[in-house]
């Protein structure tokens, strides 16, 4: 099956009809997460994913910041507003071009946008979330990797385990004729962590009953850091889980550390920030 072509506009993840504040806003909020300083942590793989993704969105914003460049890429898209009906005479002047006084209803999220192959597209909205769940994956799999990476450096030791909706679980070494007091790591990646994402992983972390433990909940998205110490403030007044959760940023390591959080997190943060 041919995949279509993506336009400038899927890469601006706006319709044809968007305004050019809409589309200098687009650009601005999607080329800084692919910015360099924010994936220079990340492996190879991901590095040139995301050089490829800005040369995309940098090469749709000067074609469409433009508005000459914007009309004249309309009309061989095929998504410039319709003129109207020509007079029936055959000697009648073109009507002039011009911007619309009213362009066509924004498309509703879910609709579907004439594309320059003629065939009938896919929604915008689904086109976004793919969009998305590849750099979410590509984000992921680095993100994890360097976290395994750190946690072998870190003192104490660690074996991996596996526990269900989390993509990684360490439980501490057994230390001989002693109880290891390190706390159980366990670390969750989600799109956008939020007030939901923290509650959500609160729950499922206690169910590991009887046992301190250390969720990081990673994200290429932050909430404010209100709502979330508002959300993790409220989990602790439900719970008697023995439970620390830090938001982390995936993408440059910023994390909300509690003031009670262990010691084995700090450290293992640290590295990670320091880029070890």
């Amino acid at each position: 099956m041919t995949v279509a072509h993506k336009t400038h506009y899927d890469h601006l993840e706006l319709p044809p009809t968007a305004s050019a504040e809409e589309i200098k806003k687009s650009f601005r909020a999607l080329i800084a997460r692919y910015h360099p300083d924010k994936v220079q942590h990340l492996g190879k793989e991901f590095q040139d994913m995301a050089a490829d993704r800005a040369a995309g969105l940098t090469e749709a914003y000067r074609i469409l910041s433009d508005p000459g460049r914007r009309t004249e890429y309309d009309r061989v898209l095929g998504t410039a507003p319709a003129a109207a009906p020509p007079p029936a005479s055959p000697a009648a002047a073109p009507p002039p071009v011009e911007q619309p006084a009213a362009a066509p209803p924004k498309p509703e999220e879910g609709t579907a946008h004439p594309r320059a192959s003629g065939r009938p597209a896919k929604p915008d909205t689904v086109s976004f979330k793919e969009e998305r769940a590849v750099r979410d994956d590509y984000m992921r799999k680095a993100t994890l990797s360097r976290f395994r990476i750190a946690i072998s450096a870190v003192g104490g030791g660690y074996d991996e385990a596996e526990l269900r909706g989390f993509e990684f679980a360490f439980v501490p070494k057994p230390k001989f004729l002693s109880r290891n007091k390190n706390p159980r790591l366990l670390g969750r990646f989600v799109p956008i962590v939020d007030g939901a994402a923290v509650a959500d992983t609160w729950n499922d972390a206690g169910k590991w009953t009887g046992e301190d433990v250390c969720v990081f909940l990673l994200g290429s998205s932050l909430a404010p850091a209100r709502e979330l110490a508002t959300a993790i403030a409220e989990q602790r007044k439900r719970s008697r889980s023995k439970v620390t959760l830090i938001p982390v940023d995936a993408r440059d390591w910023a994390a909300h550390i509690p003031t009670d959080a262990p010691d084995v997190a700090k450290s293992l943060l640290a590295k990670l920030k320091g880029g070890t």
